[in-house]
């Protein structure tokens, strides 16, 4: 739709440098938006307060984090976005609490942005092909990594400041998997 269009346009130089290192297949990467948009609508039908829940796909898995008021909203919202279409699996990591306050949340954003410069000075680990996701202090990647990558990155993010526990969601490949969709992408 006209949204899409837009966002690209807003972002296309980081878009253009992302896409050419990121492992996915432009279709996985154009599905793992229209998941994270269907599954902020569907949340908001299906939870009261769906506000502090954040949806992040990549390669057609979902990771869940943020905040809900009850056990029943945590795992209504993990079917919720399992029922998806094209989606092959869900992390669910929400949180039983109150709303984050706004500094929680800066902090947050600078965290990621910590972290994912981290990982782009990294020579070992494709930076790109990594998804940061911060959640009060809690960091989540994701990506399709090697396990020597994902260690890596692990350790890299573990030495931000700032950072009080870091969860990796990776979905391990083998290093000649690694090469073939590096070459694939460029």
């Amino acid at each position: 739709g006209q949204a899409g269009c837009f966002t690209l346009a807003a972002t296309g130089v980081a878009l253009g440098a992302l896409a050419a290192i990121d492992r996915r297949s432009i279709g996985a990467q154009t599905e793992d938006q229209t998941i994270e948009l269907k599954a902020r609508s569907r949340l908001r039908e299906r939870i009261s307060d769906a506000s502090g829940i954040a949806a992040t796909s990549f390669n057609r898995r979902v990771l869940l984090t943020g905040q809900v008021l009850s056990e029943a909203d945590k795992q209504e919202a993990g079917a919720t976005v399992a029922g998806l279409p094209n989606v092959r699996g869900v992390y669910n990591e929400l949180e039983i609490s109150g709303q984050p306050s706004l500094q929680v949340t800066a902090s947050d954003v600078t965290i990621t942005t910590r972290v994912k410069t981290g990982l782009l000075r990294d020579q070992l680990v494709p930076g790109n092909s990594v998804k940061v996701k911060t959640e009060s202090s809690s960091v989540y990647l994701m990506g399709l990594v090697t396990n020597e990558e994902a260690e890596r990155a692990a350790v890299i993010a573990s030495r931000i400041g700032g950072v009080a526990k870091v969860v990796t969601v990776f979905e391990i490949i083998s290093a000649d998997e690694a090469a073939s969709l590096s070459t694939e992408a460029a």
